[in-house]
């Protein structure tokens, strides 16, 4: 899968900033993306239990919809930190909003990393010293996805364009992934003018269909974050040309997550058909895309079909009639009799895609995740040290 390059299409009224702080070391980890005129915003948030302190308070922060700036470090999640955590968040926003003659609710911060240990704010502060002239270095938002990297190999984004109108999406992750709203971290900025209540309800719609159907290892991180901000200054757009471009970007981005997953050799992208219910679908998709029986054996292009029967028996709550069940490889998809040539076509493909047809209804649902290798074994058994 090619890499991203260039961003073609810039919106106006952004402007971006990235330092290293030194967090964990000399490597970029600092980031700000700031508006020169308020911006309508929207956000989604992880489902688990045990949040990032910047969630709780960023949840606070975006409630009336509006945003001028976000601040993001790596390196550092700042989860179960406690009340200094949270507090140490606010500061962080509060140092932002001064710089940039804000009010500190126009601030929403993101952290990602280590999870459990306390977040060198002091750093982090003395980065952010004299923004207002750093925002003038010319930093990009290539830059600005470098900065938010953990253990991805290559910054995530991208660019569309919506008649006079241009949006840009960045993100990271590589490991932690299984949401169930977003992935964990991601960042659209654009200068159509689109309301608060709008931009919900197309975020919403997106991430459904791109986020919320990728997995890499059925972990759902403590920190995933999805943020939009809108600030004007194009004018209007079409309404629906914007979401179907907003929904291009994110899955563009989603495959970039998929394809740089930690250790992972190949994308692998599975299609239910013939659901019950679209719902039905996309747990018994979720399901094979989870299965470390199923991610090993594509891994080394072993045809061990039975495992994908396996995986689709397995899921709770769905309606299945193994006789009607039909595995099929490939775009086109095709039924593969021989296992050499299925394992032929495993092995020599960077992207693999699985479809599964149930007979049983019309739910249909796709799902992005990737292969399980030793590699991702060593990355995480190693991560903190």
């Amino acid at each position: 899968m090619k890499r991203p390059e260039i961003l073609e299409h810039i919106p106006a009224g952004f402007s971006v900033y990235v330092t290293s702080c030194g967090i964990k070391d000399n490597t970029l980890d600092l980031g700000v993306v700031y508006s020169e005129v308020p911006a309508a915003a929207a956000a989604m948030f992880t489902r688990n239990k045990v949040v990032g302190n910047p969630i709780l308070l960023g949840k606070e922060h975006i409630a009336n919809g509006m945003l001028q700036a976000i601040v993001v470090n790596s390196k550092n999640s700042n989860v179960a930190t406690g009340k200094q955590g949270y507090m140490d968040s606010l500061e962080i926003c509060k140092k932002t909003a001064k710089e940039l003659s804000l009010k500190t609710k126009d601030v929403l911060p993101s952290s990602t990393g280590v999870i459990g240990r306390p977040l060198p704010v002091d750093k982090i502060l003395a980065g952010l010293e004299g923004l207002s002239e750093k925002l003038k270095s010319g930093n990009s938002f290539q830059d600005f996805a470098a900065a938010i990297m953990t253990t991805d190999t290559f910054p995530k984004f991208g660019s569309r364009k919506i008649v006079n109108a241009s949006l840009v999406g960045v993100a990271k992750g590589s490991g932690m992934i299984e949401p169930n709203m977003a992935t964990m971290l991601s960042y659209f900025f654009t200068d159509a003018q689109i309301s608060p209540k709008k931009l919900n309800e197309i975020l919403k719609r997106v991430v459904e269909k791109t986020y919320n159907s990728l997995s890499i290892d059925s972990d759902t991180s403590t920190s995933d974050t999805v943020v939009i901000m809108a600030n004007g200054k194009a004018g209007k757009v079409d309404e629906k040309e914007f979401e179907s471009a907003l929904y291009d970007l994110a899955l563009e981005l989603t495959r970039y997550l998929a394809f740089d997953a930690e250790g992972a050799t190949k994308l692998f992208v599975v299609d239910v058909k013939g659901a019950a219910s679209k719902k039905e679908a996309k747990k018994i998709a979720k399901s094979i895309i989870n299965s470390p029986l199923v991610k090993t054996a594509i891994y080394q292009g072993d045809p061990n079909w039975g495992r994908i029967f396996m995986a689709v028996g397995k899921t709770d709550g769905v309606k299945v009639d193994p006789d009607k069940i039909q595995i099929l490889w490939g775009n086109p998809p095709k039924e593969y009799s021989d296992l050499s040539e299925l394992s032929s076509y495993l092995k020599q493909n960077e992207e693999l895609l699985l479809t599964v047809k149930l007979s049983i209804g019309d739910g249909d649902w796709r799902v992005y995740g990737c292969d399980l290798t030793e590699e991702y074994v060593h990355i995480n058994a190693f991560y903190t040290t």
